[in-house]
Order: structure tokens, then sequence, then C-alpha cells
């Protein structure tokens, strides 16, 4: 899939491009001689794809690579950014290992048009990891590493860019569809959610959907809050479910759309997520 548009400066020396495939975000932060990468996408031709257009802005190799997650769509590009370390959350590396022959097998299903592509993908995980917060020193910048909790995962990170005033919520956040919840903490990820929002300096820039600021990263916090106590309500034998449906905390998208993170907010009240 081609971009949707190029790079867009969002800080100085920050940058997103938005591609049309899942309509994702993929962030570059230039340092000196240092080139980070947020995320690599789907597949080894959708990475390679990356390399390409940043062509744009640098010659300079690409000298680190972060993974906010180890979802297929952030994670699957990894190896053709070698030999540069990427790096992860200590949890992402065994999430990878555990899922991703049989995320291939089943996202190949789903989108056939990736399946001769997905073949291709050699699963590599982060090489250099952490559990709570990581600092990486990229030129005359500082770049800093947070996971604040279980939300989108129980491994998504965050990565702030303090002098740029820039911070990428990877899948954490989601603009312009209701959020993912099928590997998700829905009683969690309210408060790892508000933990975002209070550290949104200026650009806030989601996993998907157009960038914004601290209000939308409030926004979306208040509406993880609502449907974690939608659920406990249906738990509570307060809301049937369909009445819960009803109530969505998303109302910009169809109120079916919250069927299935409900239903993951219920499951986790049963105690049945780990």
């Amino acid at each position: 899939m081609p971009a949707m548009a190029g790079w867009t400066e969002i800080g100085d020396g920050v940058f997103v491009r938005r591609y049309a495939f899942f309509d994702q975000n993929i962030g570059v932060v230039l340092a000196g001689d240092d080139v980070m990468v947020i995320d690599t996408r789907s597949t080894h031709v959708q990475g390679r794809e990356v390399l390409d257009n940043l062509r744009e802005l640098t010659t300079a190799p690409v000298t680190v690579v972060v993974d906010t997650h180890g979802h297929f769509d952030h994670a699957f590009g990894n190896h053709v950014f070698r030999p540069a370390p990427i790096w992860g959350h200590a949890g992402c590396g065994p999430f990878l290992e555990r899922t991703g022959e049989a995320r291939k097998a089943k996202i190949a299903a789903e989108e056939p048009a990736l399946a001769a592509d997905l073949g291709e993908v050699v699963i590599d995980p982060p090489d250099r990891t952490f559990t709570e917060t990581a600092y990486l020193d990229l030129g005359d910048r500082r770049v800093e590493l947070r996971f604040l909790g279980r939300g989108h995962t129980d491994h998504d990170i965050v990565i702030r860019v303090p002098d740029a005033g820039v911070l990428f919520a990877g899948d954490l956040l989601e603009n312009g569809a209701v959020p993912s919840f099928g590997d998700a903490y829905p009683l969690d990820w309210p408060e790892t959610a508000f933990r975002v929002a209070e550290l949104a300096q200026g650009v806030v820039v989601p996993g998907h959907g157009d960038h914004g600021g601290a209000g939308f990263a409030d926004a979306q916090a208040v509406a993880f809050g609502q449907l974690a106590d939608l659920g406990r309500r249906v738990h509570l034998g307060d809301l049937t479910l369909d009445e819960a449906i009803a109530l969505t905390p998303f109302p910009d998208y169809p109120a079916e759309e919250v069927r299935r993170p409900l239903e993951r907010a219920i499951r986790q009240l049963r105690g049945e997520l780990n």
C-alpha cells in the first residue's frame, strides 16, 4: 500500500508518516548521525517501504528501532532494519515468540493480499529490553521509553521526545476507530491511558489515525474508564450486554463495535485473563 502522504514534521527533527494500510503511523527521530524508527509495519515488504521513504529525510542508516508492542502491524517488519538494535518492553519478545507464527497464518487468512509477503517474514524480537524506563541518547538529544501499565497489551510502551514536545503512544491510543481490545486488559487500560495523557506536552501520536494533543489523550482515557464501568455493571447484573452496548463510550462509531471490548472486560472481571 502506498503512503497516504509524505512525512510530517511534528517537532524539531521528529516526523510521522501515515500509511494507508491500517491507517498506521510510523515515527522517525533524527539526532546528529542517529536515525530512530518507531514501529516497522506488517511485513518485510512494508518495512522496506519505510526504509525507501526514509531517503526523503536522510541518507544516514537507521541506528535504532523501537517496537511500541508486538502486534504484527508494528513488529513484523523488524528483520529488514537489522543490524540496528531493536528496543522494546521485556514482554514484547516473549509475546512475539509465543504468538508470531500463529499470527502469520491467521493474518494471511484474514488479509489474502498479504499472504505471500507474510511467508517471507522472519519473527525478529527486540534484543534491547527494559521493564519500566529506558533512556536512549541519540546525537545531542535524549529519548525516553516508558512502560506505564497494561492496556492494549501487557507490554505496550510510549516514546517521549521531551525537547520536541512529542509523545508516540502506539496503540495505547487510537484515532478514527474503536481501539482494538483483542489482547487488552480493559480494567487496567483507563489508568494507563491517563498516565499517557499526563506525559503529553504537545503532539500525541496514536498508533493509528490523526495525531492530536493532551485533550485527545484525556478523552480516550475517559472513554476507556466508561467502558470498564459498563463491563462492571454487566458483571454485577445491573445491565444486560445489549444495554451496555447501547451506552457505547465511543459514540462516533457503531455501538456494536464495543461488544468485543465489553466481553473482554467481563472476562477480566471473571479472572479469565492472566
